[in-house]
């Protein structure tokens, strides 16, 4: 990862029903991509909304959550903008879940979300498609 891959301007939504979660990975990209905008949904409808507003370069989306499951939220954001790329940071790590998100095309990490796990994120987010 290059300074000028993180010195852009870019959007992340962080998707996530746990706060403590949301915080630290808010940290870990504010931390490594100071030039980023970072947005906050706690819920899958939450992201959605913000989502359809203004479409996030980046998200990282939880699996489990009150309503919509990520997988739908990711799905709905990615038919309506399919440039966003998506990793789904999740502790739910089930084979089912794997092969779900790579039916989706969406990369997989597992939680808990830690200094490497992040880093595994961000290295996905700026990969060459």
């Amino acid at each position: 990862m290059s300074k000028e891959e993180v010195s852009l301007p870019r959007t992340l939504l962080i998707v996530d029903d746990s706060k403590v979660s949301r915080m630290r990975i808010r940290a870990f990209f504010a931390a490594h991509c100071p030039q980023w905008t970072i947005q906050e949904a706690g819920s899958g409808d939450e992201a959605i909304v913000m989502a359809a507003s203004a479409p996030p370069d980046f998200v990282t989306m939880d699996v489990n959550m009150p309503g919509m499951s990520g997988f739908e939220t990711a799905q709905l954001m990615l038919v309506r903008n399919p440039d966003i790329r998506v990793v789904m940071l999740t502790a739910n790590i089930q084979e089912g879940s794997r092969k779900a998100a790579a039916l989706l095309n969406i990369h997989f990490v597992a939680k808990p979300a830690t200094e490497a796990s992040l880093q595994q994120a961000l290295d996905y987010l700026l990969a060459n498609p």
